[in-house]
């Protein structure tokens, strides 16, 4: 009977400690929000930018790569500094070596646009 009453009394005491806990809380994954890609609103893009003018700037800001030594270690800084990882720091770097060129759509210059047709 002592047996069964001091089990008694040791159940009771675990439902009074279980039953003052806090209850948990369930953690919900944070909402993924999915999209049909990028969007542009009209103030996105000014009313002057055209295909050509972006061609003009691209070949502008190569030339000054090229050229002008401070421009190109100023972007050197700007464009790679903050990049913390050593790898993709030293490859951002290497990138200001490479032709200005490379992946353009544009033909090298010294080549006729029509050249190979």
């Amino acid at each position: 009977m002592i047996i069964k009453t001091t089990s008694l009394a040791f159940a009771a005491a675990c439902l009074m400690t279980v039953s003052a806990m806090p209850a948990a809380h369930a953690q919900t994954a944070p909402t993924q929000v999915i999209t049909n890609g990028p969007q542009t609103d009209p103030g996105d893009v000014p009313p002057s930018w055209s295909e050509r003018q972006n061609v003009i700037d691209s070949e502008r800001y190569d030339r000054l790569l090229q050229t002008n030594r401070g421009f190109r270690e100023a972007q050197m800084r700007r464009e790679c500094g903050p990049i913390s990882d050593p790898q993709l720091h030293a490859d951002c770097l290497a990138s200001f070596n490479q032709e200005p060129n490379a992946g353009s759509s544009t033909p090298p210059r010294g080549y006729p646009s029509g050249y190979g047709r």
